[in-house]
């Protein structure tokens, strides 16, 4: 809500702010102002008043409705989004309930909604559901189908209507509450079944609850589930038997089934309650705040809902530090920032001075939050009273991150008193928050001093590490024989980094460096190791042995199980590709796999063997003429083919030679075909893609002016400038034309360099 329109007993409306302040006056009537209502943008207002004038106008246009009638006009209400020309309707409730609309002419019509039931004292608007009170009772009107979906007759009809009038409120879209006298009605607005239409209206409404209060309701709000309603109050005197009026109640109560649970009530202090009736009262509501507004003749109350800053405060006035903390860490949401920091920073202050460093430093990084400044200024606090340590493990390391100095200078103090400590530092916190060459150096120049510390020489070699200087990490990890050399090459696949170093990890542990070796041959080639260690053959032989030795070991269990296929892979794999072709062809005699084998292999030597070994089987030589035209020159094993050997099936292997060339020409010509019909078809697509138009409303705004691209009045002639980029144009706001060769293109998107627009419509009228 950023204002409060206001109409007095003399016909003036004044526009308030928040705080009170008068910011616009209008003289309406001399009469009471008997209705005002905004829609929901609070561009457009609508009064009514005791002598019959109704006037709704933009509150920055004045343009608008203004008419007289002969009978009072006791409500207004226009519709929820009558800035949007769509919706320009309006209903007034005197003995009528009158609906205006504007038609395509601009000109108002008047049409009768209902009558003949007495005065009208209320309307609500909801969406396309308008709500009204009279003598009778309580309807709506569905204003998409046109139709009256339902009468909810008051109940204590002894009241007099403008004595104690009807109060409604809309909690969502489809929910009506009712208050009248002491009587509430929760009304809910449902579908109705197609099957039971008929001639009844579309919709029908559903009493989900109804309950009687104690004293007379003045007003009601919905807040959440629950309702907020303003009571006006009699009281019996203590020394007479009449009444008088005491203070009016916000009470929030619970509505159920069957009845309703009092949350809270307050009384309310206004000036001159005592000779005010339950009609002088009015709540109202901000949509989405928790703002309710309490009027009375001579005041206007401001309520808010109560919430956790207020239980705050009061155990700060209790300085109960600690509660207070906790309870702002728990609705965290529901306060300020700074507010937690203050109470936070009290709470910090009260254990620092308690000499409780830890729990001070641990409060830290709950209470100074993202606020970096904070940070560094504790920081450097807890480095005055020396307590760096105390709040080093809980500084940020994650997405917030405190100037590299900061870490560097905690990182020096370790290094200067506890090397441990450091350690421990550099093992957790991200290479990141410092500068690492700094603090390398730094344990360099204390190396100096201590060169055999080994907890310095781990700590720099991690530093190494976090600097990816792989080699230097490697080499204090392989002087200090450390054990987690094996470890740092796994995680972070050093294989590279070690090809030259494979003699010391060799020398370091000879059983683990030859495992890690075989293990990850893929990435270490044997013949790069074998290279390595060629000095030192005594390595050589170690390594050479453990790799042969579980290759034989295998083949010879395969042997052992006559694992034909099995044995085939192991020979390979040691080199003897040779014999492993040798037992395909003669156990196996499978002509498919040693052509599949060759392929594998790839050696000219072993397609020369599979040739000679083929050339008398004519199985095989038909095999190798359907299966090797892309590896090996079909001519050649033509050629070799011994004069008068019957080969099974021979032509139609010489037909399938020259249907696979004759098919890898066809492939050639079609993916050209295809590729010359993708072009042409997505050429076409682009052109009728350019070609479509561009759908232009009256949301369409200039780019230039930023007002609507269609005008108001649609009988002048106007020119409007249409880019594919759907960037729109009054033709007389456009820039200075960016053209080329006579074409225009969009000045906003040139600027962008994102490419012109491919083309301008131009729509006159």
């Amino acid at each position: 809500c950023t204002f409060l329109a206001l109409g007095t007993h003399f016909g003036k409306v004044f526009l308030l702010d928040i705080q009170g302040n008068v910011t616009q006056k209008f003289e309406i009537s001399s009469v009471k102002i008997n209705q005002i209502s905004l829609d929901e943008s609070g561009e457009h207002v609508g009064i009514c008043s005791e002598d019959g004038k109704v006037q709704v106008f933009g509150l920055y246009t004045r343009e608008g409705f203004h008419d007289n009638f002969d009978c009072p006009i006791k409500v207004v209400a226009l519709h929820p989004q009558f800035t949007r020309s769509n919706y320009k309707q309006f209903v007034t409730g005197g003995n009528k309930l009158l609906l205006y609309e504007k038609n395509w002419l601009n000109r108002w019509k008047m049409s009768v909604l209902h009558e003949g039931e007495g005065s009208i004292t209320n309307i609500k608007w909801r969406a396309n559901l308008i709500a009204w009170a009279n003598n009778v009772g309580v309807k709506i009107y569905d204003f998409s189908t046109k139709q009256r979906i339902t009468n909810v007759l008051r109940d204590n009809v002894t009241l007099r209507p403008d004595m104690y009038p009807c109060s409604l409120c809309w909690k969502d879209n489809t929910t009506l509450i009712v208050g009248w006298g002491t009587s509430i009605k929760i009304c809910v607005v449902k579908e109705r079944n197609p099957t039971e239409m008929r001639d009844l209206p579309s919709r029908y409404v559903e009493i989900v609850s109804a309950f009687d209060t104690e004293f007379f309701i003045s007003g009601l709000a919905p807040l959440a589930d629950q309702l907020v309603t303003l009571f006006f109050v009699k009281e019996n005197s203590e020394h007479m038997d009449e009444e008088f009026r005491a203070r009016p109640r916000l009470d929030i109560i619970q509505p159920l089934p069957e009845g309703c649970e009092e949350i809270s009530s307050d009384a309310l202090t206004v000036r001159n309650f005592q000779d005010n009736e339950c009609r002088d009262y009015r709540l109202e509501h901000s949509e989405g705040e928790s703002l309710f507004y309490i009027i009375s003749p001579k005041d206007i109350v401001v309520a808010k809902e109560r919430d956790q800053d207020d239980h705050i405060d009061w155990l700060l006035e209790k300085k109960k530090y600690e509660e207070a903390l906790m309870a702002a860490e728990i609705s965290f949401k529901n306060i300020k920032r700074h507010d937690v920091q203050k109470i936070g920073m009290s709470y910090i202050n009260h254990l620092v001075e308690k000499g409780d460093y830890d729990s001070a430093a641990r409060k830290c990084q709950k209470v100074l939050g993202k606020n970096m400044e904070l940070w560094e200024n504790e920081v450097y606090r807890f480095k005055t009273i020396g307590q760096l340590k105390a709040i080093s493990q809980y500084l940020p390391r994650g997405d917030l991150r405190l100037r590299p100095a900061i870490y560097e200078m905690i990182l020096h103090e370790f290094l200067r008193t506890d090397y441990e400590g450091f350690a421990t530092l550099i093992r957790e916190w991200p290479g990141e928050l410092y500068n690492n060459m700094a603090i390398v150096q730094a344990v360099t120049d204390h190396l100096k001093k201590d060169p055999t510390n080994s907890t310095l020489l781990t700590t720099l070699a991690e530093l190494y590490t976090y600097d990816q200087r792989y080699d230097r990490a490697l080499e204090i990890y392989l002087r200090l024989r450390h054990k987690d050399v094996y470890q740092l090459i796994h995680k972070h696949n050093l294989f590279s980094s070690i090809e030259d170093k494979i003699v010391l990890l060799m020398d370091f542990d000879k059983e683990k460096a030859v495992d890690m070796l075989l293990d990850n041959e893929d990435k270490i080639s044997t013949d790069r190791v074998v290279e390595e260690l060629a000095d030192r053959p005594e390595l050589l032989h170690v390594y050479l042995h453990k790799l042969f030795k579980p290759v034989c070991r295998a083949l010879e269990i395969c042997q052992q199980r006559n694992f034909v296929e099995e044995t085939v892979f192991l020979l390979s794999r040691m080199g003897n590709c040779r014999r492993a072709l040798q037992m395909i062809m003669e156990e196996l005699e499978d002509v498919d796999k040693a052509i599949e084998f060759a392929k594998e292999q790839d050696d000219a030597e072993l397609w020369e063997d599979l040739i000679s070994y083929s050339i008398d089987k004519p199985p095989f030589i038909t095999g190798l003429l359907n299966n090797i035209g892309t590896h090996v020159d079909p001519i050649l094993l033509i050629h070799r083919i011994k004069e008068g050997m019957e080969i099974p099936n021979l032509r139609d292997s010489l037909v399938k030679i020259l249907q696979d060339y004759n098919l890898q020409i066809l492939l050639r010509e079609g993916c050209k075909k295809i590729l010359v019909a993708d072009s042409l078809s997505l050429l076409q697509k682009m052109h009728r893609t350019q070609m479509r138009g561009v759908r232009v409303d009256e949301e369409n705004i200039c780019e230039s002016c930023h007002a609507t691209i269609l005008p108001s009045d649609m009988t002048r002639p106007f020119n409007v400038v249409v880019f594919h980029c759907r960037h729109m144009f009054h033709k007389e706001c456009l820039p200075s034309p960016a053209t080329i060769h006579g074409v225009q293109f969009c000045n906003i998107c040139s600027a962008k360099r994102r490419g012109p627009g491919s083309g301008i419509l131009e729509m006159k009228k």
